[in-house]
């Protein structure tokens, strides 16, 4: 074999496995980004299934959302709002707030609404408070964040909605104010924002259901 009949066909074989490694990983990566993309799904299914009153609900909220903009109410510039119903009954909202001055940062909240105003439930997704003081609003280190199960606008009345060192009727924690009075406050703006709005929230839009959500709003 030539000198020139042997660099071809090293080149050809390098090649080869160039290609084949590049095809292992493409492979590999599109596997595992669907198991990535599955196993989110899955963990945001099972937190929605927490503060939704599941008998009621038939269709797929995570299918059926839009975004929202409400800065000043919801602590973000783009919010996901979550549209749970009965056959084409509205049953419930799930938005994702955000509590812009929690005492280490912001703190990222669910909030279900139901179709009466009262809370289905309130859960914190994220955040960086104090441990020991502030992350007692984690539902594994306390039962703090279920005592919003239930209440509205009108129970408690809107002046009682603060932390009871402040007059209101929420429970803070020995040490740590600054935390619960953030939370009580975003999720009483939540539930303002979701009274102005109204039945708007629910409308279905006339577009491709396959789409991405836009950022005004959109089906998913």
């Amino acid at each position: 074999m030539t000198k020139a009949k042997s660099i071809l066909l090293s080149g050809s074989v390098l090649g080869a496995f160039a290609i084949g490694g590049v095809t292992l990983v493409a492979v590999t990566q599109g596997s595992v980004g669907e198991r990535i993309a599955d196993n989110q799904y899955q963990a945001m299914k099972r937190k929605l299934d927490t503060i939704l009153p599941a008998a009621q609900v038939n269709n797929d909220p995570l299918q059926d959302h839009i975004q929202v903009s409400a800065s000043e109410l919801l602590g973000a510039e783009s919010t996901q709002v979550y549209r749970a119903r009965q056959d084409q009954s509205p049953v419930a909202l799930v938005l994702e707030p955000v509590v812009p001055d929690g005492y280490a940062g912001p703190i990222k909240l669910l909030v279900s609404v139901l179709h009466d105003g009262t809370l289905g439930g309130v859960r914190v997704v994220s955040h960086h408070e104090t441990p020991g003081l502030g992350d007692k609003i984690e539902e594994a280190k306390s039962d703090w964040v279920l005592d919003f199960t239930g209440k509205s606008l009108t129970n408690p009345p809107l002046e009682k909605w603060g932390v009871k060192r402040d007059g209101g009727e929420f429970d803070q924690f020995t040490g740590a104010t600054i935390t619960p009075r953030s939370i009580v406050n975003a999720v009483r703006d939540t539930l303002l924002y979701v009274q102005q709005q109204g039945e708007t929230l629910y409308e279905p839009l006339d577009v491709d259901t396959t789409a991405p959500a836009s950022a005004t709003g959109g089906q998913g």
